[in-house]
């Protein structure tokens, strides 16, 4: 591990075109290799486009091979580089939304799908804004430690362990008013899940989005980071309105159909990889 990790600091040393043809190679590479991963997003694919011929699913899931692999090859960026290279890297837009409602005294829930360019996309925010987040801890000691120290380069990130519970993270979001960086978008079992479609499909999706702003009285801010180029884009939009409702299925179905549209713009930069259909309805087959 460490010597991946010195690998990913030399890396950090190149210019962003030379990574991109870096990932380019090595993501090809594991397309090839990677067979139970490239399995998992067929299906995906197949199960949320089902328009798509075989060639073009294929085609997409190759590029987001790539896409996934420079996410990787950045972690020596966002870890390493200096706060003004992430600053020159990442375009923020409508930063508004959540700085007018931190100057109300409002708590701020940021909904940030895994979307591939969000690593990038999060540590340049946060030199702009405290941040909560939830952070699961690593079996690797040396990998936890690294992740865990990364997250706190700009001492400004309040971490809270996914075993502590509610009560810690907003306790956290009232300290400063610091949005809560939320990403409830996979599939994390059907404990405190309910189905509710996802491009069709029955998706066990975790209501925490509707709960966690109740709870909180926190106004629900979503946030989409995209690859441009050798750069990316964070793009902030309007703050839901009758959020949360009395209805926590049609909130948890709300935060899927705006996810879905967004994906829909940038098919390739989801995270496919991932078996966001693992949990099915009792009697359903599996699809993987």
């Amino acid at each position: 591990m460490k010597i991946a990790f010195a690998l990913l600091w030399l890396i950090r040393l190149l210019p962003m075109p030379v990574i991109g043809a870096l990932a380019w190679v090595l993501g090809s590479i594991a397309w090839l290799l990677a067979a139970e991963r490239r399995r998992v997003g067929l299906t995906n694919l197949r199960l949320c486009f089902p328009d798509l011929t075989d060639a073009e699913r294929h085609r997409l899931l190759r590029r987001n091979f790539r896409y996934m692999m420079r996410l990787m090859l950045e972690y020596g960026v966002v870890w390493w580089s200096s706060a003004e290279r992430l600053d020159r890297l990442v375009t923020i837009k409508n930063l508004h939304y959540v700085s007018d409602l931190r100057a109300q005294g409002k708590n701020v829930i940021l909904f940030y799908p895994h979307f591939v360019g969000f690593e990038l996309c999060v540590f340049a925010l946060n030199q702009y804004l405290p941040l909560v987040s939830v952070y699961s801890a690593q079996k690797n000691r040396v990998l936890d430690a690294q992740i865990y120290q990364g997250r706190q380069r700009y001492n400004n990130a309040y971490i809270v362990s996914r075993q502590e519970g509610l009560r810690p993270i907003i306790k956290a979001m009232r300290k400063d008013h610091a949005p809560f960086l939320y990403l409830p978008d996979q599939d994390y079992g059907p404990r405190d899940s309910i189905f509710v479609k996802f491009f069709g499909i029955d998706a066990a999706t975790i209501t925490g989005l509707s709960r966690i702003s109740q709870l909180a009285q926190a106004a629900v801010v979503p946030a989409i980071a995209r690859r441009v180029g050798n750069r990316c884009e964070l793009e902030f939009y309007p703050p839901w309105e009758d959020f949360p409702s009395d209805d926590v299925v049609a909130d948890t179905q709300r935060m899927n159909d705006f996810l879905e549209a967004r994906v829909r713009e940038q098919p390739d930069q989801y995270f496919w990889l991932h078996k966001r259909f693992k949990t099915r309805p009792e009697g359903e087959a599996r699809y993987y």
